[in-house]
């Protein structure tokens, strides 16, 4: 699982593509074809049976995914990567591939709402044991894990309140365990953290998010070993989600690679700026930013993190009626659940992408009703303080941009 010694951003442009193998094209083919031709029949055979490399159905390989799923590998320190649909269907292949009725799977209470409701509501019918565990305390894996556990998956940063887990150490508690590490790495992309290095043994991502950077595609990411990530394109792929990416969608998340380091570092810089803004106003009463010093993980993320990201959770004074008319009160920032976008979106998680749990689930799980997730994306970071600025004056009546203003109605 090396690295090549070029840059990130050079392997993220450059890495599996020869433009002279390509009639000199410099950007790689889009091969819009759902089959492939044989010479033979022999040739066929071959290729069905394992025994002869080569595309001959896009449900299993296509050069078009197979150069995305290369550049992700190398880019994610991993020998192989597969392509699928969705971020839940690089969930689901991998986790589908890997357990059997009887087995344990001990995750995180703090997940993202439908890969938590996947854990709780599906695999719990077909007799999969699925044990919440506080991964972010020092000990609790050692006292859950047994024998039946078969898979540790977590979040980290966690959606939607970046709870920090030690990957390194929690890695290694699973693996003398012999259970598998799964890692959903979305909200840092490669660029920002790599589990693999850490001791993972599969990292997952919802590339609709930073990979392809511009909200106009669905697709999802498994990296890791070249025979474990085989067995899921095999088993949890072909045969058991169907969860194919389209050439398209693929070629759309190779354009997006191009730009991501740029991207992320926008996206940090900002976010930095952003949170310093949200913590100074006195109508937040949290802020959960792996940057900040009094953040309960930051000194876990700055060993696993090469920068803290681009979302930002916070909570405000007066809950969830306040949270409302602050998010209704936005003009630039969009209301929408999804992130890593251009656009700065915002979010109410508990009555949307984490609506499938229930309120106790939500208050068991640091889910509070007044929680807020901000995507912090391209704009002029002026521009979006300013806009989160308004909204917070419409709210309280309080504007920290305009310290002249006549803030009498916040202490009507």
């Amino acid at each position: 699982m090396k690295q090549s010694k070029t840059g990130f951003a050079t392997r993220a442009i450059h890495h599996g593509h020869d433009a002279s193998t390509h009639h000199g094209a410099l950007n790689p083919p889009v091969y819009m074809t759902s089959t492939f031709a044989f010479q033979s029949v022999e040739q066929g055979g071959e290729m069905f049976a394992g025994e002869r490399e080569g595309h001959f159905y896009t449900r299993i390989s296509n050069p078009t995914l197979s150069l995305l799923e290369t550049r992700l590998a190398d880019l994610e320190g991993g020998e192989a990567a597969l392509a699928t649909a969705s971020g839940m269907g690089a969930i689901c292949a991998a986790i589908w591939t890997l357990i059997a009725p009887g087995d344990e799977i001990i995750t995180d209470g703090t997940l993202y709402g439908c890969t938590f409701s996947f854990f709780r509501e599906s695999l719990q019918k077909f007799g999969i044991t699925i044990t919440h565990v506080d991964l972010t305390e020092e000990g609790a894996l050692e006292k859950a894990i047994s024998d039946k556990t078969k898979v540790v998956y977590f979040e980290t940063p966690a959606n939607p309140n970046m709870r920090i887990v030690d990957i390194e150490a929690t890695a290694a508690v699973a693996k003398h365990a012999g259970a598998t590490v799964i890692v959903d790495n979305t909200y840092c992309t490669p660029y920002l953290q790599q589990p693999l290095s850490l001791g993972a043994d599969l990292v997952v991502h919802s590339a609709t998010k930073y990979l392809g950077g511009h909200g106009d595609l669905i697709a999802g990411a498994v990296v890791g070993s070249a025979e474990l990530i085989q067995e899921i394109r095999l088993v949890g792929l072909k045969d058991m989600t169907g969860a194919v990416l389209s050439p398209q969608d693929a070629n759309l998340i190779l354009r997006g690679l191009k730009t991501l380091e740029l991207r992320m570092e926008r996206h940090c810089d900002s976010a930095e700026i952003v949170t310093e803004y949200l913590a100074a106003h006195p109508m937040v009463t949290s802020v959960y930013f792996p940057g900040l010093e009094s953040f309960k993980g930051h000194e876990i993320a700055k060993k696993q993190m090469a920068r803290f990201g681009g979302m930002i959770p916070f909570e405000v004074e007066g809950g969830l009626d306040a949270a409302t008319k602050l998010l209704n009160s936005l003009k630039l920032i969009q209301i929408a659940v999804s992130l890593g976008d251009a656009e700065t979106l915002i979010q109410h998680p508990a009555s949307m992408t984490h609506s499938t749990y229930t309120p106790e689930e939500r208050a068991e799980f640091h889910i509070s009703d007044g929680l807020i997730r901000l995507s912090v994306g391209l704009e002029h970071v002026d521009d979006v303080i300013a806009d989160l600025d308004a909204a917070f004056d419409a709210t309280y009546g309080i504007s920290l941009l305009n310290s002249d203003k006549d803030h009498a109605r916040a202490a009507e």
